[in-house]
């Protein structure tokens, strides 16, 4: 089962001081957070707010690519979830043939925004993030723990609040 989201931000996440997608269930509340890199990030702004570059981006290149090639993004789907790192599949029809590329979810929807392609993610990996986010792995056995991070306390979910406070 998958749900199809839409994004509802792009934010800093203060603690590590890297971007994060915020990703928002079109029918109901849940909310993603995929921290991403900061090209991926600003090739994801640059589609949100609309800037043409004066050459095309990377994923304007494979936007353009797939065009000429006669296919489609059909969508992409962030499929899974393993040691906390996100996986996603860009769907492709080409010709009338399906094709699945693997993708970072960055870059997927980095396209997905220029191809105008909705954005899907497993049940499982919002089962799955929910726990994982939420965890904070505990110091060793006569470790002490680090205090670099301790004047901000990620929240156990983030809400709307959240996101337009840390916005880039």
């Amino acid at each position: 089962m998958e749900r199809e989201m839409k994004i509802r931000g792009l934010i800093i996440d203060p603690a590590a001081n890297t971007p994060i997608v915020i990703l928002k269930d079109v029918n109901g509340e849940t909310l993603l957070p995929i921290w991403v890199g900061p090209f991926e990030a600003n090739a994801i702004a640059y589609e949100i707010e609309k800037v043409s570059p004066p050459r095309p981006m990377t994923h304007d290149l494979l936007r353009n690519l797939i065009v000429q090639i006669g296919g489609n993004v059909r969508r992409i789907v962030v499929t899974e979830l393993k040691n906390n790192t996100f996986y996603a599949v860009i769907e492709l029809d080409v010709s009338g043939q399906m094709v699945l590329l693997d993708a970072r979810p960055s870059d997927a929807i980095a396209l997905a925004l220029r191809a105008d392609a909705p954005i899907f993610v497993n049940e499982a990996v919002l089962q799955s993030s929910s726990s994982v986010s939420s965890e904070k792995a505990a110091p060793a056995e006569g470790e002490e723990e680090d205090g670099d991070d301790m004047d901000f306390e990620w929240p156990e979910e983030i809400d709307e609040s959240d996101i337009d406070r840390y916005k880039m």
